[in-house]
């Protein structure tokens, strides 16, 4: 050290053991700590440098990843995380603190897969219902001749089956890691699928209505009885669905995505919706479909009992309706892969509502009560 006079205060030959303990600090300082960190620091970040290899003077991209991934306390001290720490600093976004926020975990990826029993309870339940669909088609066209078969225009009584077949199948989609095939079939399958039942159980209650309309004298309805306006109506209302599932993949398409914040540690994969607007309207013309059904089969309730398919319309539409008006409140409050098992109930349960309010009643006169299968019965009332 030199004075302001340039004078040499110490010579260099000074022995630290002879200073006394009261008057001078003989163990290191904390401004000689810090110096020291400095240093070790800066001779981690030279080491690292060195150890990387070079290629024309650039550092490759795998070794340039490893120089910024450096640990904090290798920067500076004081960011190390202990208990009663006043600085931290935040976890990334696919870790999670521990229990006592001294160190990040790595967040565990999940999605509803076929193998936990969640998703094994909704498979079987959809494969069963699809059988048993299946089912119910093969009795109707054993039975196609017979007269409560043919009462209510089979070919639509053929295609609203098919239509409950494929919708409890495509909840298959829902299952699994989400991939863009996935992600690009799964809501328009369904959206599709449930507008042609829809629309085949609109076009049986209007075929109905204006069928006993049509037996009035002097009435004009019988040029709009026949097997053409059912097929406007279903051709019309799917391609309507239909259309607005192709705008949607046109515009924003869903695709597979990672959710990193609705649960603390866990990242779940899921697809997103692209356009939550186009989710909506598809979900909302189904809706329109089903207020539509609803008010002309209620209105047809009253009919002779020849034409009282009208009645399980209304309560099938009455379920329906409950399902998708529970839907849409618990989807949006649930979170994780259990917002994906909450759309596959609802799917299930609004098909299953549909094909056991209208077909259980047919089925039971087929198969348990077969004299009351005939023409004669029919037309009693």
């Amino acid at each position: 050290m030199i004075d302001g006079n340039a004078e040499r205060i110490c010579t260099g030959e000074e022995n630290l053991e002879t200073l006394s303990n009261s008057v001078f600090e003989t163990t290191m300082s904390g401004f000689s700590y810090s110096i020291y960190n400095a240093v070790y620091a800066v001779a981690h970040a030279l080491k690292v440098i060195y150890s990387s290899k070079l290629k024309e003077g650039r550092i490759i991209d795998e070794n340039r990843l490893n120089f910024f991934l450096q640990s904090p306390w290798q920067v500076l001290l004081f960011v190390s995380c202990f208990p009663d720490l006043d600085d931290c600093f935040p976890c990334p976004e696919d870790q999670y603190p521990t229990k006592d926020r001294d160190s990040c975990l790595r967040k565990r990826i999940t999605y509803l897969t076929y193998q936990e029993p969640l998703g094994i309870f909704l498979v079987v339940i959809a494969v069963s219902f699809s059988f048993i669909s299946a089912l119910v088609l093969g009795i109707f066209i054993k039975h196609q001749d017979t007269p409560i078969v043919k009462a209510n225009n089979r070919n639509l009584t053929y295609i609203l089956l098919i239509a409950l077949f494929l919708s409890f199948f495509c909840t298959l989609l829902f299952i699994g890691q989400p991939d863009q095939g996935k992600c690009l079939l799964r809501q328009t399958a369904f959206g599709i699928t449930f507008s042609v039942a829809l629309s085949c159980i609109l076009g049986k209650t209007t075929i109905v209505v204006l069928a006993f309309m049509a037996t009035k004298p002097g009435s004009q309805m019988r040029k709009w009885v026949g097997k053409r306006l059912a097929i406007f109506i279903v051709l019309s209302c799917s391609l309507a669905q239909f259309s607005i599932c192709v705008g949607w993949l046109a515009i924003s398409p869903p695709f597979p995505d990672s959710d990193m914040h609705s649960m603390a540690e866990e990242i779940v994969l899921q697809c997103n919706e692209g356009s939550t607007t186009m989710f909506y309207v598809v979900l909302g013309f189904m809706g329109f479909l089903t207020v539509v059904s609803f008010t002309v089969a209620f209105l047809a309730r009253n009919l002779p009992d020849s034409f009282n398919e009208a009645k399980f319309i209304t309560f099938s539409m009455l379920v329906f309706c409950s399902v998708w008006m529970s839907f849409v409140p618990t989807y949006l409050s649930t979170k994780g892969k259990y917002t994906v098992a909450v759309e596959i109930f609802s799917i299930l349960a609004s098909a299953a509502g549909l094909l056991g309010c209208i077909f259980s009643p047919k089925l039971y006169i087929i198969i348990l009560r077969p004299e009351l299968n005939k023409k004669e019965q029919l037309i009693k009332k």
